[in-house]
């Protein structure tokens, strides 16, 4: 068909549809909804096919030799199910073992416990030690000699005993201070077994000051100074520690220890010391042991009173040194503390001196008495003489540091 301009006449359009129709702007249509929307299809082949035919979406050609998903203008593909990935494989743990208990560091630890208190311990008993000047310098002082010596002194102090403690150990009441029943000489050597030398208190020697009198007098005169003076003198030795004790001190100790063992070698009935002992070997509390080392009420007097203390000196260091009282708090401590207590010693002396001491003489030490010529009558009364030429020979092998020769060693009364 043409138009009278000459231009072809169109085909005529069929129905818009809605979804063309003018919006409300253009007449006032009303706006398409989706269940009113229609495709609209031209003429062609299959013309039974309604216009109004909802519209479908024309699907791609699949090729059958393609790869699913590839190619320009392919439509995307829903991604394919699969499972999630399985998370990584850890590698296995290696299997838990047991710890060992670090037994070393435990015992390093206890052992440190120990040692400090130990050490605090004995810093605490070193405080209380009861100090005197003993050894004081004095003109014409004997120089060092080699070794190491110790002067012991037992006295008949009381102090700090009760009555009833004075009754129970026969120390025969107050009768004053300054007295010595107890004179002992301790030479430990460089090497070798040390000495324990009895000096008996009668001992008739010089003393500073006062001439010659009995060798416990110069205790009476002028206390631990003039004491310590008058041996040095009288040996030839010069003492590096001085320790005093009284009864009750030593009474102490003795229970302190649970008793000690003694070989009594003869009966012993003493009423002045407290004592009833009878031949044998037995323990001694400390009131027993007090008044054996006291009588003398034996044959030779001071003479076996000196033998009887020298053998509990040796009996009480083996006892105090011994396993069974080291290894024991119960009787250690109450031992030491004791000892400590009771001690009186040089200023320049420490706990771990009298440990010293001890150590020294716990494989039991030599003992002996002075070399004595015997007895006189005197303006002081009955004294004791030495062997002048023997005990030379005695103190200056001990002042050299030399064994003592066999023939100047009494090991009897």
């Amino acid at each position: 068909m043409i138009r009278r301009d000459g231009r072809p006449a169109q085909a005529p359009e069929g129905p818009r549809a809605w979804s063309q129709a003018p919006g409300p702007g253009r007449g006032g249509a009303r706006p398409a909804g989706p269940e009113q929307t229609r495709a609209y299809r031209p003429h062609g082949p299959d013309r039974g096919a309604s216009p109004y035919a909802p519209t479908q979406t024309p699907q791609p050609y699949a090729d059958p030799h393609r790869r699913q998903g590839g190619g320009v203008g392919a439509p995307p593909q829903p991604p394919r199910r699969t499972s999630p990935p399985a998370p990584p494989q850890q590698p296995p743990r290696p299997a838990k073992s047991r710890r060992r208990p670090h037994w070393g560091r435990r015992i390093g630890l206890v052992l440190l416990a120990l040692l400090v208190l130990i050490g605090g311990s004995v810093v605490y008993l070193d405080r209380g030690l009861n100090r005197i000047d003993a050894l004081a310098d004095y003109p014409d002082r004997i120089g060092d000699t080699p070794g190491t010596n110790w002067l012991l002194v037992g006295s008949d102090s009381r102090a700090g005993m009760t009555p009833e403690e004075e009754a129970a150990l026969a120390t025969g009441g107050d009768v004053g201070e300054g007295r010595t029943d107890t004179i002992i000489v301790v030479h430990i050597p460089e090497s070798g077994k040390a000495t324990m030398v009895s000096i008996p208190r009668d001992s008739y020697v010089p003393i500073p000051g006062y001439g010659r009198d009995k060798i416990n007098a110069a205790f009476a005169q002028g206390g631990p100074q003039l004491l310590v003076q008058t041996v040095e003198g009288a040996t030839g030795l010069h003492m590096d520690h001085y320790a005093e004790i009284g009864f009750g001190g030593f009474a102490g100790i003795v229970d302190a220890l649970g008793g000690v063992n003694l070989c009594v070698p003869y009966p012993i009935d003493d009423p002045l010391a407290g004592i009833n002992l009878q031949p044998g070997c037995q323990d001694l509390t400390g009131a027993q042991a007090l008044g054996f080392v006291r009588t003398r009420a034996t044959p030779l007097a001071d003479l076996d009173r000196m033998k009887n203390q020298r053998a509990f000196m040796s009996a009480l260091l083996d006892k105090a040194t011994s396993a069974g009282t080291l290894v024991n708090p119960f009787r250690l401590w109450p031992m030491v503390t004791k000892t400590a207590g009771s001690l009186q010693v040089d200023e320049g002396d420490h706990l771990w001196n009298l440990a010293g001491l001890a150590w020294a003489m716990r494989s039991g030490p030599i003992t002996t008495t002075v070399p004595i010529a015997g007895f006189e009558d005197v303006d002081s009364g009955n004294v004791l003489v030495w062997d002048r030429e023997r005990a030379s020979q005695f103190f200056g092998a001990l002042a050299e540091d030399r064994p003592v020769p066999d023939s100047l060693i009494t090991t009897g009364p």
